[in-house]
């Protein structure tokens, strides 16, 4: 027989779901009011600038992203019309393709890091004390391990050239 959630759990799941959604609510606009793309953008020039070599095949971008992107080629169609990202066929698979970041995606994932920062500092940081965010970190890593995900390494010493993951 399965076991039902408690009433504490169920509350934690609809908090949960909630903060999350209002939180990447006001920080999609406060990017906006800064001038910035949306932070799906960010996500994406942020993984392809961490991959070796700039570049991903999309379905290994999908995978990466903090945010769900389910039209992640219309992203792309989007970065590569802004001129942030390139598409290069595969040389080993000629079906295939990489996505590969550009200079001016690099670029613009540096600037926007600035307002995605402080955003984060005025959500997050602001609320919490530094072994609360520890404390949080370790309750979300196990939830997130209940769902067959591995665990993120820890996000040690950010600084403002270095955005976490």
């Amino acid at each position: 027989m399965k076991r039902k959630p408690s009433t504490e759990a169920t509350s934690a799941w609809i908090r949960l779901m909630r903060v999350q959604s209002r939180v990447l609510d006001c920080v999609e606009q406060d990017l906006k009011k800064a001038g910035f793309p949306p932070l799906a953008w960010y996500d994406a020039l942020l993984e392809l600038s961490r991959a070796p070599s700039g570049e991903l095949r999309p379905v290994e971008l999908e995978r990466q992203m903090l945010i769900p992107q389910y039209s992640t080629s219309r992203l792309i169609d989007r970065l590569v019309d802004e001129g942030l990202a390139s598409r290069r066929e595969c040389k080993i698979d000629k079906r295939g393709q990489f996505v590969e970041i550009t200079e001016a995606g690099r670029e613009l994932q540096k600037r926007m890091w600035g307002a995605y920062s402080a955003a984060i500092e005025k959500y997050v940081g602001s609320k919490l004390s530094d072994a609360d965010a520890v404390k949080l970190s370790g309750l979300l890593d196990r939830l997130g391990c209940s769902c067959g995900e591995m665990k993120l390494p820890p996000v040690a010493n950010v600084n403002e050239s270095t955005p976490p993951r």
